[in-house]
Parts: C-alpha cells; sequence; structure tokens
C-alpha cells in the first residue's frame, strides 16, 4: 500500500501540484490554494459591509441583506455553486469561467457565515462602547472603524480562522463545474491508473488534512494567545523588550 502511495505520487506529483501547467491551464493544488485565498481575501470586506448592513437601522438596507444571509445559509453550497454555473450565463448570455463561478460563490456563501461572525462579535460589545465613542466625538463610522471593530475582530479570531479552514475543504465542490483544482487533477490520475482509486483519493485526503489540520493547529494557537491575553498573563511585546508576565495579585517589592 505505502509503496503504491510512494510511486503515485512520485509519478504524479508535477500534475497534483500545477495541473497541466504551463502547457495548459494552472491546476491542482497550487490553483486550489489560490481559490482558497482569493475567497478569503474578498469575503472578508464583503462580510464586514454585510454586518454593517445587518445592524443598520435603514430597513432598505437590512431586509435585502438579511434574506441573501440567510438564503445562503440555508442552501447547501453545491446547489449555489450548480446555480451560479447555469444561471449567470442563462442570464447574462456571457461564457463565464468555472473559476470565477466558484469563487464568487464562495465569496458569498463565506461572506454570509462570516457576516453573521462579525454581526455577534459586534453585539456581544455593547452599546456602551458606541456610546463612550461617540462621547468623545467619533462619528459612527469613525467608531466602528477605531473603536467597535478592532475589538471585535480580536474576540472573533479563532471563529474567522476555523471559517477559513472550512472554505479549503469547500473547494472541492468546484469539481463538479470542472475547475481546475486538486480534486480536479486527482480524478485525472485516477482515470489514468483506473486500477488504483482508493490510493489515488486517499493521497488526496491525507493533502487536504494535512492543510487543515496545520491551520487548525494555528487556530488553537492563536485561541490560546488570546485567551492568555485576556487573562492578563502576557503583556504585548514593545520593540527592545521582552513580554512581561502579568499576574493581578503582582505587587511591586520596594
Amino acid at each position: 500500500m505505502i509503496h503504491d502511495l510512494i510511486a503515485i505520487v512520485d509519478q504524479y506529483w508535477l500534475l497534483l501540484l500545477i495541473g497541466q501547467y504551463p502547457n495548459g491551464p494552472l491546476g491542482g493544488l497550487a490553483n486550489t490554494l489560490i481559490l482558497s485565498a482569493l475567497s478569503i481575501a474578498i469575503a472578508f470586506p464583503f462580510a464586514i459591509l454585510l454586518a454593517f448592513a445587518r445592524l443598520s437601522k435603514y430597513r432598505v438596507l437590512r431586509w435585502p441583506v438579511t434574506v441573501l444571509v440567510y438564503v445562503t445559509r440555508g442552501v447547501p453550497l453545491l446547489m449555489l455553486v450548480l446555480w451560479s454555473y447555469f444561471l449567470v450565463p442563462l442570464l447574462t448570455g456571457a461564457d463565464v469561467p468555472s473559476f470565477l463561478t466558484m469563487l464568487t460563490t464562495l465569496v458569498v456563501y463565506q461572506g454570509a457565515f462570516l457576516s453573521e461572525i462579525i454581526r455577534a462579535g459586534i453585539v456581544a460589545l455593547g452599546q456602551g462602547q458606541m456610546d463612550a465613542a461617540r462621547a468623545l466625538g467619533h462619528s459612527y463610522f469613525s467608531a466602528m472603524r477605531y473603536v467597535i471593530l478592532p475589538q471585535a475582530l480580536y474576540n472573533m479570531i479563532p471563529s474567522m480562522l476555523s471559517t477559513f479552514v472550512a472554505t479549503i475543504k469547500d473547494t472541492t465542490l468546484g469539481y463538479v463545474i470542472n475547475v481546475p483544482d486538486l480534486t480536479f487533477a486527482a480524478s485525472q490520475v485516477n482515470n489514468q491508473l483506473l486500477t488504483q482509486p482508493f490510493q489515488v483519493f486517499l493521497i488526496l485526503a491525507l493533502t487536504y488534512y494535512v492543510i487543515c489540520w496545520s491551520l487548525t493547529w494555528l487556530t488553537g494557537v492563536v485561541e490560546r494567545r488570546i485567551t492568555r491575553r485576556r487573562a492578563g498573563l502576557v503583556a504585548p511585546k514593545r520593540r527592545g523588550q521582552l513580554p512581561i508576565p502579568l499576574t493581578p495579585n503582582a505587587t511591586e517589592q520596594p
């Protein structure tokens, strides 16, 4: 078994890594990571806008966004991918690349989930933070930018990192619309070998496991760091200084 896995990786590692590039489109693991990174980078500011709209006092902003969030969160991602793939060309008459279709779908889907995380983080701070910022002369948007969002986002880092891990796994659904990602490359390898599907898809599963486990480990490190900061056990580092442990009952010695 292990010999078969090593032989497959040795023979097809380039196809699994970058697809048919440079003789064809970029694919494989590289395309999966690019798709994940782009969807996360675009979904994050999109989610902040959705969260602001959900918190808005204006119904014309709040209601449509609420419908978008609830519908997106209530429908399986696979259905959204298929709707986007078949509906957008039907409405626009344009041939949309599968990569762009998958990217847009992931942005909307992950943006809806992230917006609820951000909204919950803002609400959890309480109205007193906003009132204090407004009393100091900040406008609503200035208070959100400099007072509310920094605190809320800091508290939500573990939840957001978990969502980013889920995004990497969600990219596998791009296979159904022929996005040349890692799953698509593994399918090509399987079509060439025919007799070793278990070994091929075991390599695929192990690859995703290593990537997601690494990000999950990073999430745990960040979460423990935040917990220690909240408990006052670690002081923020300053340039040229070592971190100083903070204990609630510590007193200066004469």
